[in-house]
């Protein structure tokens, strides 16, 4: 199984001189991907629901440092070479699709290939209302505006008329470098964020799931592909766990679960390589 690491892009894993450490580190012991998430906007006191935590809230300061995940992911690409590289997640609806195309194939050409976009719908309505974006039909939007990126990804000129977004025969450079086209992952872990991963995506990105509901997320996967006529084992199957142990990694592999996504806001600079280091001790070579 692959492991992967979700470690930049906040708090300390904002600067520079963190994301130039872990991300090097994450390199040489053998990490298969850096993963990076978004939010544009956190507000003190939300009344949306988090869902990735039992008490509904976010543990990230809301005033704590949060990079823009396509731009921090740029400057680990500059400095590694080898590792993958993935949004986790891109709140995609939040975005202009024609801008996100342009910046992911961007991201894809500077990182030689290396890019896959984790795109997920959001959860918090006042960060939809601060961007001036509808927050119904987000799911919606976040279907097309991924019908749309393929277009131009694949054509030039590229044309698309959706109930969101439409334009035609306009001409949008770079192309990704895999044959016009780039793996897009789905995250979230409902219900609808796995048929969407079924049904338009390259795989799906569990998060924060607890190691004992893993099994019946994938199988929930399982049966949208079946249901679908898509081969489960296209997919890439990404999970980063609530309670994660490594007596756990026999469990997921069996349940059809292709990396393990670990980690947490790294340390000071000069710390940074030696945690890395411990996290692939534990989770890459645990039987050292």
């Amino acid at each position: 199984m692959r492991v992967g690491l979700h470690a930049l892009g906040i708090g300390d894993g904002a600067h520079p001189e963190v994301i130039r450490a872990v991300a090097t580190a994450a390199e040489t012991h053998g990490f298969a991907r850096l993963w990076c998430g978004e939010h544009v906007v956190l507000v003190d006191a939300p009344a949306s629901r988090y869902p990735y935590s039992a008490d509904g809230r976010i543990a990230v300061p809301t005033d704590a440092d949060w990079l823009d995940p396509l731009l921090a992911l740029t400057f680990a690409a500059a400095v590694t070479r080898r590792i993958e590289l993935a949004s986790g997640v891109l709140l995609l609806p939040e975005h202009n699709p024609v801008l996100v195309a342009k910046q992911a194939a961007t991201l894809d050409v500077l990182s030689a290939g290396r890019f896959s976009l984790g795109v997920g719908v959001g959860w918090s309505a006042e960060e939809f209302a601060a961007l001036g974006v509808p927050f119904a039909k987000r799911g919606r939007r976040t279907e097309e505006y991924l019908a749309a990126m393929r277009a131009i990804w694949a054509e030039d000129p590229a044309s698309f008329t959706g109930e969101f977004t439409r334009f035609d025969a306009i001409r949008v450079n770079p192309k990704p470098l895999r044959g016009g086209r780039l793996p897009v992952v789905v995250g979230g872990n409902s219900d609808a964020a796995l048929r969407r991963a079924a049904t338009l995506a390259d795989g799906w990105y569990g998060f924060n799931v607890p190691a004992a509901d893993v099994p019946a997320r994938v199988a929930v996967l399982a049966g949208e592909c079946a249901r679908h006529g898509r081969a489960f084992d296209e997919l890439t199957v990404a999970v980063a766990l609530s309670d994660g142990i490594p007596e756990h990694l026999p469990a997921l592999g069996a349940a059809g679960v292709t990396e393990l996504v670990v980690g947490a806001p790294p340390p000071a600079p000069d710390a940074a390589a030696t945690w890395v280091a411990e996290l692939a001790r534990t989770w890459i070579r645990p039987e050292e």
